[in-house]
């Protein structure tokens, strides 16, 4: 038993040891490349994919690429893979997630809003689970290694990538993290690593991540803080491995690290070692069959060791000449730390009873947890000799994949995991695109879950919120929540102008265009709406396009007092063509007539963060119009906010209005990409997702957003939903027949099924919740 000090380092072998010299590193460069036993190691962290939740057909086709990863991998260097499970930091938890008080009279709501965050990370595993790569190898100089690392890393990026999974490259900070999280359990906020503050004041790296003190024992090591660990390795397993077996072995609610070392062959050296084993074997059933001649027994037969041993060398050399297999080395450990000697006992005897339920056999490294411990860990090194010979096949039953997890830092709750119960925690800022669409039949919670999206974003930011809400459901939440509700109708007082055009509004990133070509494209789409079911043709277009320059000559030179839909009317009835007459006539109706609330300069204050736009009243002759007006005065604000360095947030239901026709459909592609240039994030929600699809301009933008809540869906919608963001046949039973509230959510390249219950004693779920049973 040795037990070491955070002492001073001293050169005398008499002396005992330091924690940091239990740290086999021996130097660290600034690239994030390490020196271990005369080595160089870097690391890698790669993102998890949907494996657990994929379908036999897609697993088999994952299995395949993981395959032909282990075989891309460097003969002349040692890879490991590693999976980390660190328990979830409370305090980093409540900093991250929960809301402020902010005094404005909302922070009841907020409370009540951070007791269901709580309890429902509670109901969690409170596992946050991570995967890294680290290759180690022997070269003469940091230059060469350097090459070595960028070829590597370059091929194991191509490889990942077909498995959809992201490779990221270590820096030193994030690596020595890993180990400070593993040896300072409870402290991970602590960790403070500068390189060059480290080197200008001459102390040694090791400080900053190794523990107070660690004590080795025959079968368990202690860290200090009380804290009890355990190396296991892999003794024993079967012909055939199940892919389940690390998931499971991972899924224990404890601090763990699970590695496997892989050490390949070289194709011809793998086939001279299995040529003379089988050689070996070959002359053991010879010799024993000339000894049964010996003594007349001339129809023995060879025992079943020595047929079993002729067997496995043929198939392995099958494997390998027909099957383009390669032979590998491999050395599976895991460590696992607990609060005491009893808990750890009880969690190797639950690890070791997971194993047995695979045929497999987890035993305890005795009288080497020392070095074992720096095996498991990712530094890049192998000190104990317990290799197992495996074929990229057989190594690929370990595969360390389960399923996707959503967690950013500073995003919104979505729900939890439906497979590892964990927090879906997403923030849309971080995605290629913020833009996105909540879809769902009737029913299924899709109005739920953007109020809920809009109730995390209103008490925890300052960002501006717009509704547009045709069907008045989101009156009582943006009322509760301070904001201000617009109800446009015919004989409303309330007034907006559709020619409302701010500074800016046709600027693209990095030029300015002409403001009016986007103004003239509103305009047509509101003639159009207007004139149904007359067409709206070239000769018409032209006209519109002249008098639209005409009204808004001035108002361009200084942005003031912008034209009205009345001049726009009489700039049309003083063109001599009989068409300009017929537009003229179309809009008089809207202009000077009963449905002229679009006609007027704009008397709402759209000074608050929060604006609901309640177009219920509309009616059929004006609601699609009225959804063309609120969305080109919603482009205006965002131009605005933008300016000011806003952020601006917008939601619009029922959006297969906007497809109706070609220029509305197009107006509405323009400004969800003007949108995400402006920094403003737009929402569409919506159950008709087959008349959405019908359109190829909403075809285009589902397909191009990085954001998709999918609830409950039709059998139509699903069939159409599949060919959308590649949805295979097991994630789609997520969204078929679905519970409210349950369904699949993709971020990105993450698609995730998910089930978000909101706690419904509570008096944001009255205020967000459209059941009738509810509401009564």
């Amino acid at each position: 038993m040795k037990k070491f000090g955070r002492k001073k380092e001293r050169a005398s072998v008499r002396l005992p040891k330091t924690a940091q010299q239990s740290i086999p590193i021996r130097r660290i460069h600034r690239d994030g490349i390490w020196e271990v036993d005369g080595k160089f190691s870097r690391c890698w962290r790669f993102t998890d994919i949907n494996y657990a939740v994929a379908d036999e057909e897609d697993k088999k086709e994952m299995l395949i690429q993981y395959c032909a990863l282990e075989k891309a991998l460097p003969t002349d260097a040692i890879t490991k893979i590693s999976i980390v499970n660190k328990r979830l930091n409370p305090l980093e938890f409540q900093k991250e997630m929960l809301m402020p008080s902010k005094q404005d009279g909302r922070d009841d709501y907020r409370k009540e809003y951070n007791r269901m965050l709580l309890d429902k990370a509670a109901e969690g595993n409170g596992i946050v689970q991570e995967r890294y790569i680290t290759v180690s190898v022997e070269r003469r100089s940091i230059e060469e290694a350097r090459s070595f690392f960028a070829r590597v890393g370059s091929d194991l990026s191509a490889n990942m990538k077909k498995l959809n999974s992201k490779l990221y490259e270590l820096d030193n900070k994030e690596r020595l993290g890993i180990l400070h999280d593993f040896f300072r359990i409870g402290e991970e906020d602590s960790f403070r690593f500068d390189f060059d503050t480290v080197a200008k004041r001459g102390h040694s790296f090791k400080d900053s991540i190794c523990p107070d003190s660690i004590q080795f024992h025959s079968n368990y090591f202690e860290l200090s803080d009380s804290k009890v660990g355990r190396v296991l390795f892999l003794k024993d397993y079967p012909a055939y491995l199940e892919d389940s077996f690390v998931k499971e072995l991972t899924e224990l609610n404890r601090n763990l690290i699970w590695s496997i070392d892989i050490q390949p062959i070289p194709t011809d050296k793998a086939l001279k070692e299995i040529q003379n084993q089988s050689l070996a074997v070959e002359t053991d059933i010879t010799r024993w069959q000339n000894k049964q001649n010996q003594n007349n027994n001339f129809s023995a037969i060879p025992p079943m060791q020595l047929t079993d041993a002729r067997d496995t060398m043929r198939s392995m050399l099958d494997d390998l000449t027909m099957r383009d297999q390669r032979m590998t080395l491999c050395v599976m450990t895991l460590v696992h730390v607990a609060d005491s000697k009893a808990q750890l006992d009880a969690d190797t005897d639950t690890i070791r009873s997971i194993a047995g339920g695979k045929n497999c056999e987890m035993s305890v490294l005795t009288y080497q947890q020392e070095d074992a411990l720096n095996t498991v860990l990712p530094y890049g090194l192998r000190r104990i000799d317990t290799l197992r010979t495996l074929t990229t096949e057989s190594a690929a039953g370990l595969v360390p994949f389960s399923s996707q997890e959503i967690r950013h830092r500073g995003g919104v709750y979505y729900g939890v995991n439906a497979t590892s119960r964990n927090l879906i925690v997403c923030d849309r800022r971080q995605l290629l695109n913020s833009n996105g669409f909540i879809l769902g039949v009737s029913g299924s919670g899709k109005s739920f879950a953007a109020k809920e999206e809009i109730t995390s974003i209103a008490l925890s930011t300052d960002d501006d919120i717009i509704i547009v809400d045709p069907e008045r459901e989101y009156a009582p939440l943006v009322r509760a929540l301070g904001g201000e509700i617009v109800q446009i109708s015919a004989g409303s007082p309330n007034h907006i102008n559709a020619m409302d055009m701010t500074s800016g509004y046709g600027e693209e990133e990095g030029k300015a265009d002409d403001p009016l070509i986007l103004k003239s494209q509103f305009v047509m789409s509101l003639c159009e709406q207007l004139m149904k079911p007359e067409p709206v043709g070239a000769k018409e277009r032209s006209i519109i396009g002249r008098c639209v320059g005409n009204v808004y000559r001035e108002y361009i030179k200084d942005y003031r007092n912008p034209p009205t839909l009345k001049d726009f009317r009489e700039e049309l009835l003083r063109q001599p063509e009989p068409q300009a007459q017929s537009i003229a006539l179309a809009l008089e109706l809207f202009v000077d007539g009963t449905l002229d609330v679009f006609a007027y300069q704009t008397n709402v204050d759209m000074s608050n963060r929060i604006m609901l736009f309640d177009i219920f009243d509309l009616g059929s002759q004006l609601k699609t119009v009225g959804m063309l007006v609120m969305l080109d005065a919603i482009l205006n604000r965002v131009i605005e906010n933008h300016k000011r360095g806003r952020r601006t947030w917008i939601y619009i239901d029922e959006i297969y209005l906007f497809f109706a026709n070609e220029y509305s459909s197009n107006f509405l592609e323009e400004s969800w990409k003007r949108f995400r240039k402006k920094n403003a994030a737009a929402t569409g929600i919506t159950q008709n997702v087959t008349d959405c699809l019908r359109s190829p301009t909403a075809k285009n933008m589902l397909a191009n957003s990085e954001f998709l809540l999918m609830l409950s869906q039709a059998p139509t919608d699903q069939q159409e939903l599949v060919k959308m963001p590649r949805i295979s046949e097991e994630q789609l039973s997520y969204i078929s027949n679905a519970e409210s509230g349950h369904g699949l959510i993709k971020v990105g390249g993450a698609k995730v099924p998910f089930i978000n219950q909101f706690p419904r004693n509570t008096a944001l779920y009255r205020l967000m919740t459209t059941k009738p049973g509810d509401l009564l």
